[in-house]
């Protein structure tokens, strides 16, 4: 039996480059951000944002917790993300 692969959201890419922008961050500040240092590289998120990777579940869980956003607004295509993201301060990694 065959592993069909995964289907991810068509805007996804979108959002959390968007997210990126909107913070005024680069990639790599993006990173920081997250809390994700030791787990990521730029070339992560460079992927998560041209559509060619998809970020693992917990990496979404920390964009969400670091917008005040809920994960479901990052997958589902129909949502939008809010007109105002939080300011660049530190999210709470332990939450």
């Amino acid at each position: 039996m065959g592993r069909s692969a995964r289907s991810k959201p068509a805007r996804l890419a979108e959002k959390l480059q968007q997210i990126r922008v909107t913070l005024n961050l680069s990639q790599n500040e993006m990173i920081k951000y997250l809390g994700l240092a030791d787990d990521l590289v730029r070339a992560s998120i460079s992927g998560y944002e041209l559509g060619t990777r998809v970020p693992p579940l917990p990496v979404l869980l920390r964009y969400a917790r670091a917008t005040g956003i809920t994960v479901e607004v990052l997958i589902d295509d129909e949502l939008e993300l809010p007109s105002k993201l939080p300011s660049r301060s530190k999210p709470d990694r332990h939450r």
